[in-house]
């Protein structure tokens, strides 16, 4: 079949490696343009980008997708199909209706739950027990079309934004597949969503400074959701502390939310709005991520500390 591929970070590679070596045509491939990353803020391609010329593919990379110039793009390429996965833009009625088959794409989540842009850290975040891949057909509406197939996965209580990620990439990759090769056969039904519909916007790094008063759980599923980006932090003395990895506590402490009730080699245990953490992981500002008993021995953290903005 003649694609499309429309795609950006990392969680669409897999998807374009897989329907490459699976020996579709893939005709183009849509990316975002080259981004300024980094303290050296040096232009950067996008995974996608980088993954499509190492197959040899052609590369578009449209500011507006929906401009006049990128609506010529996608009809001198003669899509029959448009795969779309994490591509950062939303589709035009004009360009939904150009191929053949449609365009489809591949979202992170059981939906209705959990439509747009963070799904996968905002299903740790949220303490879902499972998540899954919904491949669908796409409409105007930002994540509404109707669902084509949907693979479901276990959320464990070890899983980070990171690891789920990853799972559900590769799974994607493998759903995605099938889901052409109904489409071509034209066996399938396309079956709308129902239930009550969820929302998980776009996180950016002021997501992850942590409130502790909220409850131990909720913290530590945010210090999980957001690892490896943007990570979950807090202030100690003012500098940026970055926390990896934390365990639930039931102890209850009287004093301030975020104050430091006890330092020992197993961690740092931290007041909460109910319970509390023990911090065993992090990563203070400008120095590499550690366990907390190597970095206790180097500092001088204490019982009575505050953590959290001055």
């Amino acid at each position: 079949m003649r694609i499309v591929y429309m795609g950006t970070p990392d969680f669409s590679v897999p998807a374009l490696r897989a329907l490459y070596e699976r020996g579709h045509d893939i005709v183009g491939v849509v990316t975002q343009p080259d981004r300024p990353r980094g303290r050296s803020r040096k232009l950067s391609s996008s995974p996608v980008k980088e993954e499509a010329l190492r197959l040899g593919l052609c590369v578009y990379q449209p500011e507006r997708i929906k401009d006049a110039d990128s609506i010529e793009w996608l009809r001198s390429r003669q899509p029959q199909l448009i795969v779309v996965a994490a591509f950062g833009q939303l589709l035009s009625k004009e360009i939904l209706d150009m191929p053949e088959y449609g365009c489809i794409n591949i979202h992170a989540s059981l939906l209705p739950h959990l439509r747009g842009a963070s799904p996968i850290q905002q299903a740790v975040i949220d303490g879902d027990k499972e998540t899954g891949i919904t491949i669908m057909m796409m409409d105007e509406g930002l994540d509404t079309g109707g669902i084509i197939m949907q693979e479901r996965v276990a959320i464990t209580s070890e899983d980070t934004g990171g690891s789920m990620h990853d799972k559900l990439s590769d799974i994607g990759a493998g759903l995605v597949i099938k889901a052409v090769d109904v489409i071509e056969s034209g066996n399938y039904t396309v079956v709308a969503q129902e239930g009550e519909s969820t929302y998980a916007g776009m996180i950016d790094k002021k997501r992850g400074l942590i409130d502790f008063s909220m409850d131990a759980g909720s913290i530590e599923r945010l210090i999980r959701g957001l690892n490896p980006w943007p990570s979950a932090y807090t202030y100690l003395h003012g500098k940026i502390l970055k926390i990896w990895k934390a365990e639930v506590l039931t102890d209850e402490y009287l004093g301030d939310f975020g104050q430091v009730k006890e330092v020992s080699p197993s961690g740092i245990t931290v007041s909460c709005g109910s319970g509390s953490i023990r911090i065993t992981e992090l990563q203070p500002e400008g120095k590499r991520r550690m366990r907390t008993a190597d970095y206790i021995n180097g500092t001088g953290i204490c019982k009575g500390t505050l953590l959290g903005p001055e």
